[in-house]
């Protein structure tokens, strides 16, 4: 038996079972079980990858650090935005496994692929071709070799390590490899545009205090969890524009130039309840919501939103309000008699969503929606919903 015959047969299993089980003669387990354990992960984060035979995988660190294929798509999306035409030549100095890269090098009649691991410049020249790109340049160096005698290009792209050399994460610029800080001006010397990812955790508005050439903030969250922040760099002057999106069945999006703004606030909830994308929190761009769609907050801190007549295409999920109440026991009996169980959120409230369901006697799931939240008047309530 081949090792691929192996990993056909096994594709669904456990691969914690696998290791300990007897593998027939001349299968080399150890490849074997991480090929299989890369194959299931990218069912589920790379479902196109997943369908084409062979693929091989790197060890599951480069496989949990590279993007999904949904936000690859977004990466492809918004480059073609930057450049609508004469896309000639991109470069991405930290390749990994490619994800990436496969997406943006297949707007450009040429692609480098820079990357310091030669086992993984030896898996991007094997599922290349398997991809369909034939006009890339492999290229086993470090960013900042490559740095020293690169050309121009229509774009570079980058997805900083962030691991120190002990193989901890870190969050902050200054920790991610390569710096960004110290390398923007001599990257736009060589790029019309600069293109990177950040972690989710990143404090944005430290960001944009350290790099002076941010012209897009691009904050993509899937499914309601935010996966990463996105900068684009480049000379042009003017405000920097902040991009949320959520990718999910039904995508959302929302931008804007202004950030700080002060909120219109609610004295009460009215009979619609909106909770922003968790994009847009990450953005900190939430209380521009209520020029943009006519709604108010429920307290400064709360970050939820009320509107007295319906708000379509609000960034986030929508509510109506079916009753709310204080947190005396007569109020909570009354509001609460009819359900036990419900979906609990708490936003700007003193307490843990765990503690408020035992303190509810509440079991999760149903479809009765709670807000645990604090109201301008410094009250605190629960706020009954139906979602919409």
């Amino acid at each position: 038996m081949t090792n691929e015959a192996f990993i056909a047969q096994n594709k669904d299993a456990d691969v914690r079972t696998l290791a300990l089980s007897k593998t027939p003669s001349g299968i080399d387990l150890h490849y074997c079980l991480q090929q299989i354990a890369g194959l299931q992960v990218a069912k589920q984060k790379l479902p196109s990858w997943s369908k084409i035979e062979g693929i091989v995988y790197p060890v599951k660190l480069s496989l949990e650090q590279c993007s999904s294929e949904q936000t690859a798509l977004y990466k492809q999306q918004l480059v073609k935005r930057l450049l609508p035409e004469g896309r000639q030549k991109m470069a991405d100095l930290t390749g990994g496994f490619g994800i990436d890269f496969s997406y943006l090098a297949k707007l450009f009649d040429e692609a480098d692929y820079v990357e310091k691991d030669e086992h993984l410049c030896e898996i991007a020249q094997h599922n290349f071709p398997l991809l369909g790109l034939s006009n890339v340049n492999i290229l086993n160096k470090t960013c900042e070799d490559f740095i020293d005698e690169m050309g121009h290009f229509d774009i570079i792209y980058l997805d900083p390590s962030r691991r120190n050399a002990d193989g901890r994460k870190v969050v902050a610029l200054s920790d991610c490899s390569p710096n960004i800080e110290t390398l923007q001006e001599t990257l736009l010397c060589h790029a019309n545009f600069v293109l990177v990812k950040l972690s989710p955790m990143i404090d944005i508005q430290d960001v944009l205090r350290r790099l002076s050439k941010v012209s897009e903030v691009h904050v993509v969250s899937v499914g309601s969890e935010c996966k990463e922040v996105l900068l684009a760099l480049s000379q042009q002057k003017g405000a920097v524009t902040f991009h949320c999106a959520n990718l999910s069945e039904q995508t959302q999006t929302y931008s804007t130039t202004v950030r700080d703004v002060e909120p219109d606030i609610s004295t009460l909830p009215e009979r619609y309840l909106y909770e922003p994308n968790a994009s847009i929190l990450k953005a900190g761009v939430q209380n521009t919501l209520c020029k943009t769609y006519n709604v108010k907050k429920l307290h400064p801190f709360s970050h939820l939103f009320t509107s007295a007549h319906f708000i379509e295409n609000f960034p986030g999920r929508t509510f109506q309000i079916e009753d709310y109440c204080n947190f005396s026991k007569k109020d909570l009996k009354r509001m609460l008699a009819d359900i036990s169980q419900c979906n609990l959120t708490i936003r700007n409230f003193p307490s843990t969503v765990a503690e408020l369901r035992k303190r509810l006697k509440l079991r999760e799931g149903g479809d009765c929606y709670l807000f645990a939240t604090t109201l301008s008047n410094g009250s605190h309530v629960l706020i009954r919903c139906k979602h919409l």
